[in-house]
């Protein structure tokens, strides 16, 4: 909105400061700065209304330290994360580009969908809510949604820097040099570039964008259900997502540069530069957050908020061709599913073999088994967001380490 406006007053009124906007580096900025400063201010008001409509959720008893202290929390918190993010990106992005209005349908979509799903828990006053199959094809329809626009949209496009660029490649620009191939990079290797229609013979290469939309569709499910389940300490979740979008924006940025792509021999991505606005107010939302979710919680994301960061980090790692990256971005996401299905299947497996069943852990997920240990959720959010941290280092460290 903002952009569009200063854009127009810079060209044909060149008012002297206008041009400012044109600078990718200073609306990212603004973007962050503004989420921030939305999250603070008007997070508390947030907070304020869903008390008065005393939407907290059930608490389940799980004999946890400091369990009961957190009853009457209010929930949907993830509202904070929506506007926080939505607004910096209306007001700082170009709108007309593909990449924002494909985030900004993700946000809105998933966002609804958690809502649903938090207003039924508390309108039925239990832990169910909006039953799983549904929140499972609301996931299956963003994954299709987005494959599609990866697929069709004729503006995206990708740069294959098999061969060095030239002077007088950069002064034609990219027209002849583009590739709607389904590609993307494998992490760790040289040349490192992978085509989905190598999963198939060449017979049925047509087939391909079936194969591309499952694997979508795979990835956006596991990712925000693994957010949804790690949003059980406060703080936990809104920082390690804040951790995972810093990583996210600088692999945007050099992907959208077309420089920075060829010196560091990464796939170019034309007009995804643009994302950085999001993915900074993804990132000054979710800090914000922590404000009020920080230990003692003021307020609870709810799956409002967890469904929508886990599915925005998915989709954000999808676009820039990092979505082979994402068990080590996201790592603590992926313990702590993994520590649930472990514990499942241990269960069953001791159950059928000696007639009672056994844990594996004291209790899933893994930070309550923490918990259950006697250390102090504190320490447990401080110690996952230092996993977090080293994770994202390695994640980075693709860049050079091949």
């Amino acid at each position: 909105m903002l952009y569009s406006l200063f854009e127009y007053l810079n060209n044909n009124y060149d008012i002297t400061g206008t041009g400012v906007f044109q600078y990718l580096s200073f609306r990212a900025g603004m973007a962050a700065l503004f989420s921030l400063i939305i999250s603070i201010l008007f997070g508390q008001k947030i907070i304020r209304l869903l008390t008065k409509f005393q939407l907290s959720e059930k608490i389940r008893d799980l004999d946890l330290s400091g369990q009961n202290e957190k009853k009457g929390t209010p929930t949907m918190g993830g509202l904070i994360i929506v506007i926080s993010i939505l607004l910096p990106t209306i007001l700082f992005a170009d709108l007309s580009n593909i990449y924002i209005i494909m985030m900004l349908l993700v946000t809105v979509f998933i966002s609804i969908i958690g809502f649903i799903d938090d207003y039924l828990k508390i309108k039925n006053d239990n832990k169910d809510g909006l039953k799983g199959r549904f929140k499972i094809v609301g996931q299956i329809v963003i994954g299709i949604l987005v494959s599609y626009i990866l697929i069709s949209n004729e503006s995206i496009v990708v740069r294959n820097f098999s061969e060095p660029i030239t002077q007088e490649s950069l002064s034609r620009g990219i027209d002849h040099i583009d590739t709607k191939d389904l590609i993307t990079t494998i992490p760790f290797m040289k040349d490192n570039e992978f085509r989905y229609d190598w999963l198939l013979p060449n017979a049925l290469d047509n087939y391909t964008w079936i194969i591309y939309s499952l694997i979508i569709i795979f990835i956006i499910t596991a990712v925000s259900n693994g957010a949804n389940i790690t949003d059980g300490l406060d703080g936990l979740a809104a920082g390690t997502s804040a951790i995972i979008g810093i990583t996210l924006s600088i692999f945007i940025y050099l992907s959208g540069n077309i420089i920075f792509s060829d010196y560091l021999n990464i796939l170019y991505i034309p007009m995804v530069g643009e994302l950085v606005i999001f993915s900074f107010a993804f990132v000054g939302a979710c800090i914000g957050f922590i404000w009020y979710n920080s230990y003692p919680a003021q307020v609870f994301m709810g799956d409002t908020g967890s469904l929508s960061i886990g599915a925005i980090i998915a989709v954000l790692a999808i676009i820039v061709k990092k979505e082979l990256l994402i068990p080590v971005l996201c790592g603590v996401f992926l313990i702590e599913n993994l520590s649930v299905i472990i514990q499942v299947l241990y269960y069953k497996h001791t159950k059928k073999k000696y007639g009672q069943g056994k844990r594996f852990f004291l209790m899933a997920p893994l930070h309550h088994h923490y918990q259950k240990k006697g250390i102090h959720e504190t320490k447990i959010v401080a110690r996952f967001w230092m996993v977090s941290i080293l994770l994202a280092i390695v994640t980075l460290a693709t860049l050079k380490l091949r």
